[in-house]
C-alpha cells in the first residue's frame, strides 16, 4: 500500500498527495497525520491536492474528517491546489467540506494559517489579560 508524506515545516505539516487515493490509502492518510500533529505539534496541516484528477464523495468526507480531527488536536487545516473541475464536482456531490479552509497555493495557505496563529495568539492574551495574569 502506498503512503502519503507528511512533512514537518516549522509548526506546519505539508501533505502533497502526489497518487490517486484508494479508500484505503485515504484512511491510512488520516491515522498517519492524526499521529504527526500530536508527535509534533503542529499548529496548521496544508493539504496539497493538485495532482488529484478526482475526488470523490469519500475523499471529500476524508478532506472534511481531517480537518475536524486536526481542530480537535489545535490544528487548522487548508486544502491547496484544488482544480476547477474537483470544485465543481464537490458540489455537484454537495459536499461542502464543512470546516476546511481553502487556498489557491501553498504561499497563501501558510500566509492564512499565519494570520490565524496571530489572531489567536492575541485572543489567548486577552483571555489571560481578563484572568489577571
Amino acid at each position: 500500500m502506498d503512503r502519503v508524506p507528511v512533512l514537518k515545516i516549522g509548526d506546519i505539516l505539508l501533505v502533497s498527495i502526489q497518487i490517486d487515493l484508494d479508500d484505503q490509502t485515504a484512511l491510512q492518510l488520516q491515522e498517519d497525520l492524526s499521529d504527526r500533529i500530536v508527535e509534533t505539534g503542529a499548529h496548521g496541516v496544508v493539504i496539497d491536492i493538485s495532482a488529484l484528477e478526482i475526488v470523490d464523495s469519500f475523499i471529500g468526507r476524508m478532506l472534511s474528517t481531517i480537518a475536524a480531527v486536526s481542530r480537535v488536536l489545535d490544528a487548522e487545516t487548508v486544502v491547496v491546489g484544488m482544480r476547477p473541475a474537483v470544485a465543481i464536482t464537490l458540489v455537484e456531490l454537495g459536499l461542502s467540506l464543512n470546516g476546511v479552509r481553502t487556498a489557491l497555493n501553498v504561499d497563501k495557505a501558510l500566509g492564512i494559517l499565519a494570520a490565524a496563529r496571530r489572531i489567536r495568539g492575541v485572543g489567548l492574551l486577552a483571555a489571560a489579560e481578563d484572568d489577571g495574569a
